[in-house]
């Protein structure tokens, strides 16, 4: 049995860490999530990091977010720019460019089937998306 008992495995409600399906799905997404949060102009890693934080599900830490930042940037997906601070040293802005804001809309446009084709999965004899869409469109 793992440390912190069995159930710590999937991430229950409960549990004080996350489980492995959890920590999962917040590596597949966080990329993306930090985008969003870029969207409407620049930020700091701090307030990344809070605007994570509030969300619960996707909080993280500085040892995740920063080093993502880094990739961001190589991948020439965000921009920086360093600014004075009223309370302490000058803090590194992170903005979208406009391959950022192309990823994002890939992702944003890519998200809605993914998650209805796993929420498919998941609910018992739940409509299959493709035919669930069909019928809407054709209202």
């Amino acid at each position: 049995m793992e440390p912190g008992g069995a159930s710590n495995r999937h991430g229950g409600a409960g549990d004080a860490a996350p489980g492995k399906a959890e920590s999962q799905l917040r590596k597949g997404v966080l990329e993306y999530c930090v985008l969003a949060l870029l969207r409407d102009g620049p930020k700091y890693g701090v307030e990344l990091l809070g605007a994570l934080q509030e969300t619960g599900a996707l909080a993280t830490s500085q040892g995740t977010v920063y080093p993502l930042l880094s990739r961001l940037r190589r991948d020439a997906l965000v921009a920086t720019t360093w600014r004075e601070s009223t309370s302490g040293p000058p803090r590194r802005y992170y903005e979208l460019t406009a391959t950022g804001h192309r990823a994002l809309a890939d992702f944003a446009a890519i998200w809605p089937r993914f998650r209805d084709a796993v929420d498919h999965l998941l609910t018992p004899g739940g409509p299959h998306p493709d035919t669930e869409r069909d019928s809407r469109e054709d209202r």
